[in-house]
């Protein structure tokens, strides 16, 4: 397969795409044992997260990062953060909804990506919230892209521990 990363807008279209994506990192982070994060079960087969995909790319500006024409990663931004997190004062660009294949860089890809639409857009803040639990290996992931650490918080009744990021571009 050629490790050559492209990136392309996605659409309403893509939604059992990116479905499918939020499913093998499921399969992948159980196989882990690693269930903090997203559960056990496939996004595909939950209202809630199928709601959430179809939210997110029929309002956000979507994108699906491909190698040799197989998706395997997806990041959707937006113009602010879920209602479990406070707005900020100043114009930023949001990210929800990112997951990649495990070893293809297209997450940092991704990340990457994110950052110069939002440049391109003329706004200097972009950020991110995401599961703090277990070993921390995806703040990590975050701040070797660049990101720092603003606030931590809970989520889903307190139970989820979260972390919100900043990256100024």
């Amino acid at each position: 397969m050629d490790s050559h990363i492209t990136i392309r807008p996605a659409g309403p279209d893509d939604i059992p795409t990116v479905l499918a994506l939020f499913d093998e990192a499921v399969a992948w982070l159980v196989s882990q044992g690693r269930t903090g994060q997203w559960g056990d079960k496939p996004w595909s087969a939950n209202p809630k997260t199928i709601a959430l995909v179809e939210k997110y790319l029929t309002t956000g500006s979507a994108w699906i990062a491909e190698i040799g024409g197989q998706p395997v990663g997806t990041l959707t931004l937006t113009d602010g953060p879920g209602s479990y997190i406070a707005p900020v004062e100043e114009p930023e660009r949001y990210i929800h909804l990112l997951a990649s294949r495990h070893g293809t860089g297209a997450g940092a890809t991704l990340l990457a990506h994110a950052a110069e639409e939002t440049r391109r857009e003329g706004i200097s803040l972009l950020r991110v919230d995401c599961y703090a639990g277990d070993d921390g290996k995806l703040v990590a992931f975050y701040e070797r892209n660049g990101f720092t650490r603003t606030e931590a918080f809970r989520a889903q009744e307190g139970t989820w521990p979260g972390q919100i990021l900043a990256r100024r571009v």
